[in-house]
């Protein structure tokens, strides 16, 4: 498939420059969004086997801000940690030294989606990265073999174990398989909306499969399932904006009340209508929500925005 994204005209009005930095051993790159003296700063951690594409549709819709994204290492077009494991510490150790390398100061805003709300959660909780807020996207606010889809999850787990044991070569076919990406893009897709569908598939199977290795896959995929923010959620003492979904297959509302009750200062918007795709189907809303938690910048002009 080749399907033009539905917000290339809110993203196009957006100035836009890619760059490289070495981080742990390896080459990082990271898209730079907005106008360089933007007054606030906000550096993207992404999801599991994503990359900086996915979060764009909210990018798309913020004006005003700086905003750097990432290819986290091992996805995109960024390569493995060379003798890092790629768990959350491992992650939240890469992101610290990212930051501190494009956003030094500890004034820039940090944000995660999905996996990187465990490893942004974890960085600033542990004190690696200084920040004046934190916002969570979709936050794994539970253990994933104890949320909603933990049956679905369980499956994956097997999933991920037969892709490692298998010969290499068998394996990597196994984790890029067509079906199995489909199969799950429509697990997670909520909107009815057709062309925003096709759309999503359509990231899935682009860049799903942009892995550097089978290895980095499977740990990224232990570190999802077996960590979660509730974790770190009392360690967090800057104000935090939780940006939660109904329908979430790895999270529940409750869930996400009892992270939110267990930080210090945090505010939880859930999102009706949508599930663990928040920055796909309802960008807008998440944007919204963003600027006025950060009291900074604006919303891009409604006439041209597209959901």
């Amino acid at each position: 498939m080749n399907v033009e994204s539905p917000f290339a005209a809110l993203l196009a009005e957006l100035p836009v420059r890619r760059e490289t930095v070495s981080i742990l051993g390896a080459e990082t790159h990271y898209w730079v969004y907005g106008p360089e003296d933007a007054t606030t700063t906000v550096v993207i951690c992404h999801g599991y086997r994503g990359e900086h594409h996915g979060l764009e549709p909210v990018v798309a819709q913020l004006r005003g801000m700086r905003i750097i994204s990432p290819d986290l290492p091992g996805f995109g077009e960024s390569p493995a940690m060379p003798g890092v494991k790629h768990d959350v510490a491992g992650y939240a150790a890469w992101y610290a030294a990212f930051v501190a390398a494009v956003a030094p100061g500890g004034t820039a805003i940090v944000l995660g989606h999905s996996f990187g709300t465990l490893v942004t959660s974890y960085a600033v909780a542990k004190g690696l990265v200084s920040t004046p807020k934190l916002v969570l996207v979709n936050p794994i606010a539970a253990n994933a073999l104890e949320g909603p889809g933990k049956i679905r999850t369980q499956g994956t787990v097997v999933y991920y174990k037969l892709a490692m044991a298998l010969p290499e070569r068998v394996g990597y076919w196994l984790l890029d398989n067509w079906l199995v990406i489909r199969f799950m893009s429509l697990s997670l897709v909520k909107t009815r909306d057709k062309e925003l569908r096709r759309f999503v598939h359509d990231q899935h199977h682009t860049y799903f499969g942009r892995f550097s290795d089978r290895r980095t896959v499977v740990e990224g995929f232990e570190a999802s399932i077996g960590n979660d923010v509730t974790s770190v959620a009392s360690d967090i003492s800057v104000p935090t904006l939780l940006i939660g979904a109904e329908h979430d297959l790895i999270t529940t509302v409750p869930q996400l009340e009892a992270l939110r009750d267990e930080m210090t200062d945090a505010t939880l918007h859930v999102i009706p209508d949508v599930g663990h795709l928040i920055h796909y189907e309802k960008s807008r809303e998440a944007a919204g929500f963003i600027v006025d938690f950060l009291g900074s910048g604006s919303l891009a002009d409604q006439r041209v925005a597209s959901n």
